[in-house]
């Protein structure tokens, strides 16, 4: 139990009522109890300040709030703050004794590349011998025990107490994606980073950010906060690279496969299953296809020896490593048919995406890429990725993402609107039905990409999860074609 009065020594308030033990953090009313304390923190839907009168109710020993309510509950103690959402970062970094200093913590953010290069590091770090946490898209890792992943960057509380149990359990680092919404909600405020890494930025998010201005600023303020002890790393081949880094305190690196660099990385030959990299003047094979991956090792590399770790040593891991579930995962058939199952959900990613396979494939070989978007989120992409889809395959399945609250057949019209009717492709809302179309239309030898989707085993319907996973279908659609063909 920690004293509310503690709790808020480093956080910036305008007034405070009362004092009380603090057993527990929320900004969930309905998880309110005894000796908590509830954050009335303002969301995109509702405001925490509705919700002070239930969390109390519940039992709660202190509130933070923008605004005091009407009525102060005997027992309760208050704080006013400008910033609920920043005073629990604070709050919650204090209540579970500030664990982010005693790891060496690297946060990874940029439009793609954030899972694998962190996943990576992860990887890589574990590989050297050393005990490490992981925070990603695809799960948390705590040393080797998994926690079911829920959001990208995990809101403040469940952050730092996720960070405590990895100190306990003795790990040393940590890497964890840092989104765009997490750094806007101050979801990494108070906590100490010991390097930054930029891996690019495209257009994504606009539903959330507007402007693609503000969604630039968003990725720049989480390098504005690095402390001077720490690293800045960034990708000088996109335009903005330069940008991020340009008010950081911390000491800056570059990385870059086109121009001088500190490090730097050219492809010598790829192939489906890797390629061949000269990374610092050293060829080593790497199990991971494609430029975008060249860049994420780069990143790997570049940030372990910022960490102090050997070249050799980083070299030698680093050729032993393997894609992240849902990147670039590869699914082969008898007849000698390959699926490409991705996550690329952006048009950055999925003409990365196709590009590989476009410098791997020969002329024998059709694409047929299946892919569709979202519903509820950023629209300007939608046409931009159906244009990218029948620009290089030879043919192209548009089908439902997770459509959400949106009709799936307006979702394809917005992404069909702008390509006129001499262009062929096929529309098949259903996307399982998408996926065995994709496999009846492939020869043998063929190249199939099932894009959008990657490691998530789910489709959101409404406000429904249900169970679907694009690796399921595609295994289950070439072996009835196997089946069929004896």
């Amino acid at each position: 139990m920690k004293l509310f009065s503690e709790l808020l020594e480093e956080t910036p308030v305008r007034e405070v009522h009362g004092d009380a033990g603090i057993r527990a953090l929320t900004y969930d009313s309905r998880s309110a109890g005894p000796g908590s304390c509830f954050f009335a923190v303002a969301g995109t839907q509702c405001d925490g300040h509705d919700f002070i009168p239930a969390a109390v109710a519940q039992g709660a020993a202190a509130v933070v709030c923008a605004r005091l309510p009407e009525r102060l509950a005997d027992g309760v103690a208050y704080a006013v703050v400008d910033d609920p959402a920043g005073a629990m970062a604070d709050m919650a970094a204090a209540f579970y004794g500030h664990p982010s200093r005693e790891l060496k913590l690297v946060g990874v953010t940029g439009t793609n590349g954030k899972t694998t290069t962190a996943t990576l590091l992860y990887d890589l770090v574990r590989a050297l011998g050393h005990k490490a946490g992981l925070i990603s898209t695809v799960v948390y890792k705590i040393d080797e025990r998994t926690v079911e992943a829920t959001h990208t960057t995990p809101d403040t509380i469940r952050l730092n107490a996720m960070m405590r149990e990895m100190v306990d359990a003795g790990c040393e680092y940590c890497f964890m994606e840092c989104s765009s919404h997490a750094i806007v909600q101050e979801r990494t405020r108070g906590l100490r980073f010991a390097g930054g890494l930029f891996s690019n930025i495209t257009h994504d998010h606009l539903d959330y950010h507007k402007t693609f201005a503000a969604y630039i600023k968003a990725k720049q303020r989480f390098f504005d906060a690095l402390p001077a002890g720490a690293f800045a790393l960034t990708n000088i081949d996109d335009r903005n690279g330069r940008i991020m880094v340009q008010n950081t305190a911390a000491r800056t690196a570059t990385y870059s496969l086109r121009s001088m660099a500190d490090f730097r990385c050219k492809i010598v030959e790829q192939h489906l299953d890797g390629m061949l990299l000269r990374i610092d003047g050293c060829e080593v094979w790497a199990a991971l296809p494609g430029r975008f991956n060249a860049y994420n090792l780069l990143a790997v590399y570049g940030a372990a020896r910022l960490l102090g770790f050997e070249r050799d040593e980083v070299l030698r891991v680093l050729s032993a490593l393997h894609s992240v579930a849902g990147r670039f995962e590869v699914v082969r058939a008898a007849n000698g048919t390959t699926a490409v199952v991705d996550y690329a959900h952006t048009p950055d990613a999925l003409e990365n995406v196709i590009r590989t396979i476009e410098e791997i494939r020969t002329p024998s070989q059709q694409l047929i890429v299946v892919c569709g978007c979202g519903g509820n989120r950023d629209r300007t992409k939608r046409p931009e990725m159906a244009a990218i889809a029948v620009k290089y395959a030879s043919t192209a399945i548009f089908t439902s993402d997770n459509p959400r609250h949106e009709s799936p057949e307006a979702i394809l019209d917005e992404m069909t609107a702008g390509l006129g009717f001499a262009v062929r492709y096929l529309r098949i809302v259903d996307r399982a039905e998408a996926i065995r179309t994709a496999v009846m239309l492939a020869r043998p030898g063929d190249i199939l990409l099932i894009a959008g989707k990657g490691h998530e085993d789910y489709q959101i319907i409404g406000d429904t999860k249900h169970h679907f996973d694009d690796r399921e279908q595609v295994r289950k659609a070439l072996d009835m074609l196997n089946e069929n063909s004896k």
